[in-house]
């Protein structure tokens, strides 16, 4: 672990953050964990079947986690992630020692921590493409929990609705290989890129958000260079959130009865965030995310309308038939350009 961010802090803080969520008995969390596994084993050939994607099966575990589990997994992508960005700094400065050493990892160790506290108690499900060797997919069991009991909806159907959403994340990077690559080559490239004063500045600034003083941690990436790339990843993100949510709608109806219930739901709660939360969610770049499922949505939608689902899956060949930012925006333009 690099000495720059103390890394153990920012998983104790980020746990004490989230906390272990809702109160659930050891035969109640044991059946969650249980039914999610199941749920997410099943969702494997129905995305199968309406995507025409084929993964191959033993890979990409599926990993059933609390909110520590969330956290310490993502305190360990950031720092494979940010290394390159902290060998930058340990170039210009030499590496800290003492208590300067102490005092400045455990200070940034503190405001990743706050982030992560923070987001762990609303992720339901998340696929890291970036743990070796083929990504593994983390279902976030006392958050969906949750939820489905916030929402008042039968438990049965929302897991499985959840697992449809996030199994898609799974096949989408198995089926195509090179994608995680990709992914993991644009975001080391944007990460080249970050000033490494720029970017503890940033973490400072996104902690103080709690006393309303913040902008979005994007704010960082200024340079036209950096645009460019964001855009790039934009368009990414995009195509994957929202080929997702149109397939757990696709096939959600088919074999969850209370689908149109859930969705009704979750969109509403969507709308219904606290102030600071609202905040919180600006500053991380929340917002941002949840505006790439509704453009990728209407992207993916109306080129499998325009197409159908054979010819859209030509975007996955390779990083050239990937949509751009402006594309997604463009339906048309992409169609016009790869078919």
């Amino acid at each position: 672990m690099n000495t720059l961010v103390d890394w153990d802090l920012a998983v104790t803080l980020g746990s004490r953050i989230a906390g272990p969520g809702p109160d659930v008995s050891l035969e109640e969390a044991g059946a969650a964990v249980v039914e999610l596994r199941e749920h997410a084993n099943a969702s494997t050939p129905l995305v199968r079947e309406f995507t025409g994607l084929d993964a191959p099966d033993g890979t990409a575990p599926v990993l059933v986690v609390d909110r520590r589990g969330w956290i310490q997994a993502n305190a360990s992508s950031f720092s494979v992630l940010m290394g390159p960005l902290f060998d930058k700094v340990t170039e210009k400065k030499g590496t800290p020692t003492g208590v300067s050493a102490a005092f400045g990892s455990r200070v940034t160790g503190a405001e990743v921590g706050l982030m992560l506290g923070f987001l762990g108690t609303k992720v339901l499900g998340q696929f890291d493409p970036f743990h070796d060797p083929a990504g593994r997919l983390l279902l976030v069991a006392p958050n969906i929990v949750h939820v489905e009991r916030e929402l008042g909806v039968d438990p049965r159907d929302f897991r499985l609705w959840v697992c449809l959403h996030e199994e898609t994340h799974r096949v989408q990077f198995t089926a195509n290989p090179w994608m995680g690559d990709h992914l993991r080559e644009q975001m080391q490239v944007l990460v080249d890129t970050i000033e490494p004063r720029a970017l503890f500045e940033n973490l400072r600034h996104a902690a103080g958000s709690i006393r309303g003083d913040g902008g979005s941690m994007l704010d960082v990436l200024s340079t036209p260079e950096q645009k460019a790339i964001l855009d790039r990843i934009t368009g990414v993100m995009s195509l994957l959130e929202g080929h997702a949510d149109v397939v757990m709608d696709g096939v959600g109806p088919s074999v969850i009865p209370s689908v149109e219930k859930i969705r009704a739901k979750f969109n509403e709660r969507r709308k219904g965030v606290g102030s600071l939360d609202k905040l919180l969610r600006k500053v991380l770049g929340l917002d941002a995310k949840m505006a790439q499922y509704r453009d990728g949505a209407i992207f993916v939608n109306h080129v499998v309308d325009k197409v159908g689902m054979a010819d859209f899956n030509t975007i996955w060949t390779g990083p050239e038939t990937l949509p751009s930012k402006a594309e997604i925006e463009d339906p048309s333009a992409w169609i016009a350009r790869v078919l």
